[in-house]
């Protein structure tokens, strides 16, 4: 099995001259002797319906897990989490502020055109152009990509952004400080390229099936919302003679009962990585082969609205945060490994070693009695209970910890919740417009790199509903972020969580693990990705 190893130093930013040019290449790698199915078609839950298979207009993980397939960036992920080259063949860098891409001869648009540096200069530009709106224009601004700030407030042209072509196969990128994790920062969903004669032509309908032209190994062939995504394979992929599967079905199952007995009665290769509570154990005893278990790069946590009364009084959002036994969510509620988080960054994260807030450091006996002693100092009490409304989006295991919390809650303090359930979309959309008092979240890395979780907190970042304004932070991060020591850059990492502990916009609730149901017969799944990026072009199903 061949493997890409990119030079740890450019990945890890531990030096500033550096450079990759390794043109292997990993696809579906199947062992010899290894006997593949006759029907290579596979079927994955998916959690929900996606949003829009619009890179540039996305922000879900399940759009992710369907834009991955459809289009490839400059740099993918092996199996490991390791970057490893995608249209991008090689790279080079000698100060982390300028970065020469060499992009493949054979890289091709799914309607025979070639892929050119021209098509992601077209495609960043896109992205931080105001008038796109991308959800995610904030990421593209914190890979302090030149002029990609005043851009996306509307003081420079989207033209001046610091991303050019030096000819049809060579992309130059000029950052404003050093990035030593530039490199992987390009393999999010938001800097893959799109077909610009498409988009043009067809605006915001270009993701039609009838109309999507994509550059990844699968191509859209049917799409019938709220009931299945089809793809099928791409013939003009670059790498097409080592994809194995030849179609890949997305289903939108939300309720995680009806997506487990899908799997059980044959229906799925795999769900997604949530399986019911209650049947976890059960699961577990009987289909032991099948109950898959693994870290993720993720963050559960419930956002208050710092806007809106009484949630602008950190007393209040304290309170409401000590007050949830963590312990009892992770090994009663979930019990299928979660740990319980007390920082916004999980502690899979690579170079990520906190030490607790002092708030996590005493017993849950100790945090209630604080929590009623700052909810009183607030102006709360038996005679005048806090009343708050809770939103969360539809998901069981989102239900049952909205419920056991708001249990909690009265129990400890006598807060009155109002459950708020609405579809995906419309929970979106309420969190972006700030329509809410608290809500239920979620953050998983980008990139696996503290400052992935970390700029989600500063003041201009309003994706997935964040709503919180702190200079003192903001200063932190920027500090961060223009940093070339990895020793200072993990020290003002924890000042940065230590300021979240201290101000409490968000309550940290638990760490992910992806439990999933995975069949045998699923070959080439990428169990040690830590971010959960999986590509069906590296998949294939054995015979039984």
């Amino acid at each position: 099995m061949y493997k890409n190893k990119i030079t740890q130093a450019l990945l890890l930013g531990a030096g500033l001259a550096m450079a990759a040019t390794s043109t292997t290449t990993i696809a579906a790698d199947v062992p010899a002797g290894t006997e593949l199915a006759k029907s290579q078609d596979l079927v994955r839950g998916n959690g929900t319906e996606v949003a829009t298979i619009d890179p540039h207009k996305s922000q879900g993980v399940p759009e992710s897990h369907v834009i991955r397939d459809l289009l490839e960036g400059l740099v993918n992920q092996d199996a490991d989490g390791n970057t490893i080259p995608g249209v991008a063949k090689s790279w080079e860098t000698t100060d982390n502020k300028t970065f020469t891409f060499h992009l493949r001869d054979d890289a091709k648009w799914s309607n025979g055109d070639p892929v050119t540096a021209e098509d992601f200069v077209y495609s960043w530009q896109r992205a931080v152009d105001p008038a796109t709106a991308s959800p995610y224009s904030w990421y593209m601004e914190y890979t302090k990509m030149v002029n990609a700030k005043d851009i996306i407030a509307g003081k420079k042209d989207k033209s001046e952004l610091g991303v050019k072509a030096l000819d049809s196969k060579t992309l130059v990128v000029e950052l404003e400080t050093a990035v030593p994790y530039f490199v992987m920062m390009t393999g999010h969903t938001t800097t893959k390229p799109v077909h610009k004669a498409t988009v043009e032509k067809y605006g915001d309908q270009w993701t039609k099936p009838e109309h999507y032209v994509g550059n990844g190994a699968f191509a859209v062939d049917k799409w019938v919302l709220n009931e299945r995504l089809v793809l099928k394979r791409n013939e003009q992929y670059w790498d097409n003679d080592k994809t194995v599967l030849n179609s890949v079905t997305f289903l939108p199952i939300e309720n995680q009962v009806a997506e487990m007995n899908r799997f059980l009665s044959g229906e799925l290769d795999f769900s997604s990585s949530a399986l019911p509570v209650e049947h976890f154990k059960r699961l577990k005893k009987e289909y032991p082969e099948s109950v898959s278990v693994e870290g993720s790069l993720c963050t559960y946590y419930y956002s208050f609205n710092t806007k809106k009364k009484p949630f602008d009084d950190v007393r209040v959002r304290k309170a409401i945060s000590y007050a949830i036994d963590r312990p009892i969510v992770t090994n009663a509620i979930l019990a299928q490994g979660q740990k319980p988080a007390y920082f916004l960054t999980p502690e899979i994260t690579a170079g990520f070693n906190p030490e607790l807030p002092a708030y996590a450091q005493l017993s849950q006996k100790e945090r209630n009695a604080e929590a009623a002693r700052l909810l009183e100092e607030a102006g709360f009490g038996k005679d005048n209970p806090l009343e708050f409304s809770l939103l969360y989006n539809t998901n069981e295991n989102h239900k049952k910890i909205a419920v056991a919390l708001g249990s909690m809650w009265k129990k400890t303090l006598g807060l009155k919740v109002t459950l708020e359930n609405q579809e995906w979309k419309t929970y979106l959309s309420s969190k972006d417009q700030g329509d809410f008092e608290v809500s239920r979240a979620g953050w998983c890395g980008d990139y696996n790199e503290a400052s992935s979780f970390l700029t989600l907190m500063v003041s201009k970042n309003t994706t997935a509903g964040q709503h919180w304004a702190n200079p003192e932070y903001d200063a932190i991060i920027d500090k961060a972020l223009s940093s070339t020591s990895e020793e200072e850059r993990t020290a003002l990492y924890m000042q940065a969580e230590d300021l979240i502990a201290k101000d409490m916009p968000i309550a940290p609730i638990y760490q992910y693990v992806r439990a999933r149901l995975l069949s045998p017969q699923v070959g080439g799944f990428p169990a040690n990705n830590a971010e959960e990026k999986i590509y069906s072009k590296d998949l294939y199903i054995k015979a039984k």
